[in-house]
C-alpha cells in the first residue's frame, strides 16, 4: 500500500458531507440529521448499510424527529429499515431511534444545540448523550468527532483505533489543532483506511 500522508489524509470528506449534512451551518435540523446518521453508524454493520439506510429515511420524509414518532415503530422497521438493508438490527435500532426521538423532545425541545448549551463542558456533553436509549461510546465518538470544529464544548478524544493507526502510519495528528476542520478530516481519512486494510485482509 502507497505510504498516506496528513496532506493526503486533510483533503478527506467528512462522513456528514458525503451525507450532505451541513454541520457548519450550526442549525438544529442539520444536527439531528447527524445524530441520527450516527446512531446507524453505530451498530456493527457495514457502512455502506448505514448510509443506505439513511438515504431510506430521507425518501419518507424521516429526518425530523416528530415525523419519525408519527411514523411509528412498524413503519421503521419496514419498509425504511429493510429497503436500507438494516435487517439484522432493524427492529432493535428502529426502537432506539424512536426511544431517543422522543426523549430529544421531553429533554431539550427537540434541540441539539440545547443540548450543548445546557452541557457544563465536553464530559458533561458526552454524558448528555450517553443517557440516550442504546447510545454507547462508539456512537458518541461518531456523533461528535465531526462536530468538534462547531460546538465549542466538544472536545472528544480521538478513538484509540484513530491514534493506533496514526502512530503506525506516522501520521503527526498531535501537530493538528483538535477543534480545526482540518483534524475532523484527518480523523475521517483514518477511518476510512482503518475500514479499507481490513476489506484487504478479508
Amino acid at each position: 500500500m502507497d505510504e498516506i500522508t496528513l496532506n493526503q489524509l486533510s483533503r478527506t470528506m467528512l462522513y456528514s458531507e458525503e451525507l450532505g449534512i451541513g454541520l457548519d451551518l450550526k442549525a438544529d435540523g442539520e444536527l439531528f440529521k447527524w445524530f441520527l446518521a450516527s446512531l446507524l453508524f453505530g451498530a456493527r454493520i457495514s457502512e455502506t448499510i448505514a448510509k443506505r439506510t439513511y438515504r431510506s429515511f430521507e425518501r419518507y420524509d424521516l429526518v425530523v424527529p416528530e415525523n419519525i414518532l408519527d411514523a411509528g415503530w412498524d413503519f421503521l422497521v419496514n419498509p425504511v429499515m429493510r429497503e436500507g438493508g438494516y435487517v439484522r438490527y432493524d427492529e432493535k435500532t428502529s426502537r432506539r431511534v424512536l426511544h431517543n426521538c422522543d426523549m430529544l423532545l421531553k429533554e431539550y425541545e427537540g434541540s441539539l444545540n440545547s443540548l450543548h448549551e445546557r452541557a457544563v463542558d465536553g464530559q458533561d456533553l458526552e454524558q448528555r448523550l450517553l443517557a440516550f436509549y442504546g447510545v454507547g461510546p462508539v456512537t458518541v465518538n461518531i456523533f461528535l468527532r465531526e462536530l468538534r470544529p462547531f460546538w465549542k464544548k466538544d472536545n472528544v478524544e480521538p478513538s484509540r483505533n484513530v491514534k493506533e493507526l496514526a502512530r503506525r502510519h506516522r501520521i503527526d495528528i498531535d501537530s493538528l489543532d483538535r477543534k480545526s476542520i482540518s483534524f475532523a478530516r484527518v480523523e475521517a481519512g483514518l477511518i476510512r483506511l482503518r475500514k479499507e486494510l481490513a476489506r484487504q485482509s478479508d
